[in-house]
């Protein structure tokens, strides 16, 4: 009789949890479609966490991830779906991963993760982030490679968003890769390439005028021109 008293006991605790686990699941169901009505990003955080812990899912993980990622929390993010390269990662991960490695300053991690991305969806954006990232490592003949797919197939529509001055601006995608270029080139021979360079980056200037960087990196090689000059000159 104990035995049985014990086992309706237990059977009626899993149906209470279960019916408790029910209502919570559609209280925060509800909660993170307001939530996402109102544009409560704190409060969509909040829900995703609570609706995964109390249902875990690969999906649910990705998406609470993907949102740390846009609001900039690259750590929680991180740390929400890991860093490793995985085969298995959804794209919404692997674009997770990528984005948040590049953003806390792990270029080699990011390069392969956005290596991933483009062995999955071949483009000139994410050629871009591979150009940009190998320079930053010194790969000069894997950044040439995605610089040259670049120029190929950057589109006229396609723009590139930069944020060194304290107005954001945007320049046409192949303007950009153009910049890279002559970074690429001057990096090969930073003495015999910066007339090169410069070259590159004038041409660059006429197809985005308002590319402010070009401005300032083309400032800062003629000032290392003048130094070699000036050192040849002292020498002599």
């Amino acid at each position: 009789m104990k035995n049985l008293f014990g086992l309706v006991l237990l059977t009626c605790s899993f149906m209470l949890n279960a019916q408790t686990n029910s209502e919570l699941l559609k209280h925060y169901e509800a909660y993170y479609k307001q939530m996402k009505e109102q544009g409560d990003m704190q409060g969509i955080v909040n829900a995703m966490t609570h609706l995964n812990l109390l249902n875990p899912s690969v999906a649910r993980k990705d998406t609470l991830a993907y949102i740390y990622m846009s609001e900039g929390k690259y750590i929680q993010a991180l740390n929400t779906i890991g860093y490793e390269r995985n085969n298995t990662d959804s794209d919404i991960a692997v674009e997770v991963k990528a984005v948040s490695l590049k953003a806390v300053k792990q270029p080699e991690l990011a390069i392969g993760l956005f290596e991933e991305m483009f062995k999955r969806n071949p483009n000139a954006l994410i050629a871009y982030e591979l150009a940009e990232l190998t320079l930053q490592t010194q790969k000069l003949a894997e950044a040439e490679k995605h610089i040259a797919y670049g120029l190929a197939n950057s589109k006229d529509d396609m723009k590139k968003a930069f944020y060194e001055s304290q107005q954001p601006y945007e320049v046409p995608l192949k303007s950009a890769f153009m910049y890279l270029n002559a970074l690429s080139i001057y990096n090969k021979d930073k003495k015999a390439n910066i007339d090169a360079a410069v070259d590159i980056l004038d041409a660059a200037l006429k197809t985005a005028p308002n590319f402010g960087l070009i401005q300032l990196t083309k400032t800062e090689l003629l000032r290392q021109k003048q130094a070699l000059l000036q050192a040849t000159t002292s020498k002599n």
